[in-house]
């Protein structure tokens, strides 16, 4: 048969088996395997209950929920209504369910206070402003079929990353960049803090941050190696933000901002550094082809790139690729989640060699590519 494999035969064995409902009446019943039918019914579940979960989610982080307990400590049900505006009732209903999410925990005296995993959310205002901006793309995926087909018509996502939806960005206004902007910067210290943890930038004299957004990352840079000159190259309305960030951050000395678009104009020269962080996956191969032999250009001999973004394949965190950032990018109407793999090709077709790939804490946030200019 066309295209078969040995080991078809035995998987669609197990496929029949574990679609029989008298097999899985016995493998909840039977002590050997009814814990493993139970995880998988509750994993089943979770799939189908994610978008309430995010919901609960949700509402804690527009309450201001977990800054409130960290500012104010454990608080009771009564208490808590009276400051989150809530009826007791309705009160009660979040807390209960963010407590079975562990965002909070039940203590002592009637009292309710951070969980593990609501406390990282306290005063965090990088992830606050990505789980608010999520209810933009809930919206978008409200017809997954409809964005699979290519039937849908461009929804809030493409709106909001506004670069996404023309083949002229560098036309835009400033004040269609503004939203992206404001959220890149909130959300751009959770990358910095990966990327400057796994690349010491003190061995470079130049970095040269393309799309760079309002330059969040480039004070980070400039701040952890004090002898670096750092520019960020993005839309003009942009760079004109990066510009004002550098001036009130006291780093104009040493870090300056280009306005013009990378997929079309020449990218400034005379850096051993250039850093691509989120930047690639936003874009289809022909564009990352295109932007890569831009940053090759750009690069004297043995110059590096930084490139950080996550990636697809992550072990522990496969979801995050293809399901997550592969319906994200599709209801932004631009991109593609990739593997290192894939990136390691398309940096050899345009010029570079000795990929290596860096370890970082948290790779569900971003994992680091280095690569020398050939």
């Amino acid at each position: 048969m066309p295209g078969s494999h040995w080991s078809d035969t035995p998987l669609a064995w197990r496929d029949r088996l574990l679609g029989s409902a008298r097999f899985r009446r016995w493998a909840e019943s039977f002590p050997l395997t009814r814990w493993i039918a139970r995880r998988r019914a509750a994993q089943v579940f979770d799939l189908v209950a994610g978008f309430v979960y995010s919901q609960v989610l949700l509402a804690c982080v527009q309450l201001r929920l977990f800054d409130l307990l960290l500012a104010q400590g454990p608080q009771n049900l009564a208490q808590l209504a009276l400051r989150l505006s809530l009826p007791q009732a309705g009160t009660e209903r979040l807390v209960l369910a963010a407590v079975s999410l562990r965002l909070l925990e039940a203590r002592p005296q009637g009292r309710y206070g951070l969980g593990p995993l609501g406390a990282p959310l306290a005063g965090n205002s990088g992830l606050s402003a990505m789980v608010e901006h999520h209810a933009t793309l809930y919206r978008d995926l409200a017809d997954p079929l409809a964005l699979l087909r290519g039937d849908a018509a461009p929804g809030r996502l493409a709106r909001f990353w506004p670069y996404a939806g023309t083949e002229a960005p560098v036309a835009l206004p400033a004040s269609q960049l503004a939203a992206y902007s404001a959220l890149m910067a909130a959300s751009q210290p959770l990358v910095a803090e990966q990327v400057l943890q796994a690349y010491p930038l003190r061995r470079h004299r130049s970095l040269l941050d393309v799309g760079g957004g309002d330059g969040a990352f480039a004070c980070a840079a400039a701040r952890h190696a004090p002898e670096l000159q750092v520019q960020v190259f993005d839309l003009p309305g942009v760079a004109a933000r990066a510009a004002q960030r550098f001036e009130q951050a006291g780093l104009a000395d040493r870090c300056s901002a280009h306005g013009g678009d990378f997929f079309v104009d020449e990218l400034p020269v005379g850096v051993d550094l250039i850093s691509l962080l989120r930047v690639v996956h936003d874009h289809d191969d022909e564009r990352v082809l295109r932007l890569l032999r831009a940053v090759r250009r750009a690069l004297p001999e043995g110059g590096r790139l930084l490139l950080a973004e996550p990636l697809a394949d992550t072990p522990g965190a496969k979801a995050m690729g293809h399901a997550y950032f592969g319906f994200y990018l599709l209801a932004m109407g631009r991109g593609q989640p990739r593997s290192e793999a894939r990136l390691r090709d398309m940096l050899a077709e345009t010029g570079f060699k000795r990929v290596m790939r860096l370890g970082t804490h948290l790779p569900l946030q971003a994992s680091v590519l280095v690569a020398e200019a050939g």
